[in-house]
């Protein structure tokens, strides 16, 4: 099984034979452990046209040293990565392989660089020779896959031991600096290892299409931010990172209104059908989003229930409904990930942005096309309002409400989408329309939790247990949809149209 490890380092340039300065002298560093010089062997892959390299993904198989194996970096910040490791194999790990899977698609990972390298390595402890951080100077070989050019170098890295402060990397940067060693402009060996030995093999270029200054510029360049989440969040999805499912769904629902709300821009033709396809994904995500919601929802709503009326086992109830139902969202959202159909829609996403099907409204100024749309999705969005405002509470009113919360979330999408173009205007709007969406949002939650708290109690009266704690539930649930419900006229009346 692949283990995770996250990695917290620092790279320096560092000339052959270069003197490490005496670290005892980095506050907390007692003493310095020398482990001698060890000999790596990694070889790196990617697609043939480093797609992994694009996203400062790295991917190798590395023999020696104490963790040989198969090692898959995905970054997390400057200077800290998360490093996936898999035991040594001939083949890539099915577990790494669908991390990498909305990447690679139906394609292949090869060989691209090799990298061997003598580490001398240092160990930093402190007092009670606890660990601190780990330096090594690393004499890199590396070489072009297969039969390429060659290149040498040799640099310092410092890494941050397992639960250490990682603060001790800026009092060892202070010390190196005053040594004359300089950070070094390469974020990763293999950055290095690709620039110099085939400088003009660079990764793909990205760059949206369309004039600067267009809606068609603006919508794409939007439509390209959303679809590259989407390939991004897929991993962390499978690594069940938290609110990962969450960001993912709110791509899928991002990029969905935004070929539904710029229609002038896009052809419909092409996008609607694509739609269709993120509608799916995004209901196949929902089950796993809407359960984490609820759960939480339930749980913080009991934590507030005294003690003297929690009768039964209601905590060890709602425990083990979350973790059936929690086990059963993620296999579906998972499978999903893993069909067909979501390669193929990935594969479209790509086909929409290399060439994308602009109508005559795509050349037009960006600020005032965009802007009618917005005011298209406002105007949709107070209709859905007003008429469930016109309905007497009950099980109508919940529906409408329910339509409107999701034409505020289109619209506030929208907006942002038009931020770009648009400025502060569209920044204010959105977060005018968001205070409609919340309320919306809290309506519905509570209208679900309510089906949810129902079936509970069913199930606790039929075992034999009291129903009266699920029942007060019921009733703050209630209240709490009630006053949602009461404070959305005053709340639409501030969300003035743009």
């Amino acid at each position: 099984m692949a283990e995770t490890k996250r990695e917290i380092e620092r790279k320096y340039e560092a000339a052959a034979g270069t003197d490490v300065p005496d670290l005892t002298r980095v506050r907390e560093v007692a003493t310095v452990a020398d482990d001698g010089v060890t000999e790596l062997d990694a070889v790196y892959h990617d697609t043939p046209d480093l797609r992994l390299a694009a996203d400062s993904i790295t991917l190798r198989r590395r023999t020696g040293g104490s963790d040989a194996g198969w090692h898959l970096k995905f970054p997390v910040a400057v200077g800290v990565r998360d490093e996936i490791r898999a035991p040594l194999s001939d083949t890539l790990p099915p577990d790494l392989a669908a991390l990498l899977r909305s990447r690679v698609r139906g394609g292949e990972v090869v060989p691209v660089v090799r990298l061997r390298s003598a580490r001398d390595v240092r160990r930093l402890l402190d007092a009670d020779g606890g660990p601190l951080a780990e330096l090594s100077v690393d004499t890199v070989r590396a070489e072009r896959l297969p039969d390429g050019p060659r290149a040498s170098w040799t640099e310092i890295e410092v890494e941050a031991a397992d639960d250490a402060d990682p603060g001790i990397l800026d009092a060892v940067e202070k010390r190196l600096r005053k040594a004359g060693i300089r950070p070094s402009d390469a974020p990763s060996k293999l950055a290095r290892a690709l620039a110099e030995t085939a400088p003009g093999d660079t990764p793909l270029d990205t760059a949206p299409p369309g004039e600067p200054g267009t809606a068609g510029a603006a919508v794409l360049a939007y439509v390209r931010e959303q679809a590259e989440a989407v390939v991004a969040l897929d991993p962390a999805v499978r690594r069940d990172l938290p609110d990962a499912v969450h960001q993912l769904r709110v791509a899928c629902r991002r990029l969905r209104s935004a070929l539904k709300t710029y229609r002038s821009v896009l052809d419909r033709n092409a996008t609607d059908p694509l739609g269709d396809e993120l509608k799916w994904l995004a209901g196949e995500l929902g089950a796993a989003r809407d359960q984490e919601v609820l759960a939480e929802r339930l749980r913080a709503h009991l934590a507030d229930v005294p003690r003297t009326l929690c009768l039964g086992p209601v905590k060890a109830r709602l425990r083990i409904w979350d973790a059936a139902r929690t086990e059963e969202a993620r296999r579906r959202a998972v499978a999903a990930l893993d069909s067909d159909r979501y390669l193929a829609l990935l594969d479209r996403l790509d086909a929409l942005l290399a060439d994308p099907p602009l109508r005559e409204a795509a050349s037009r100024d960006a600020a005032k096309v965009l802007a009618r749309a917005v005011r298209k999705d406002h105007a949709r969005l107070a209709a859905r309002v007003d008429r469930a405002l016109s309905l007497a509470p009950g099980h109508e009113r919940d529906l409408a409400l329910h339509e409107a919360r999701k034409a505020a979330k289109r619209t506030r999408y929208a907006a942002d989408a038009a931020r770009p173009a648009l400025g502060k205007s569209a920044k204010k709007f959105a977060k005018r329309v968001k205070k409609v969406q919340s309320l919306l949002g809290e309506h519905q939650d509570g209208v679900v939790a309510r089906a949810t708290l129902r079936d509970l109690a069913l199930q606790a009266h039929t075992a034999g247990e009291t129903a009266f704690t699920w029942g007060l539930l019921y009733g703050r649930e209630e209240a709490a949809a009630d006053a949602a419900e009461r404070a959305l006229p005053a709340a639409w009346a501030g969300a003035a149209p743009l």
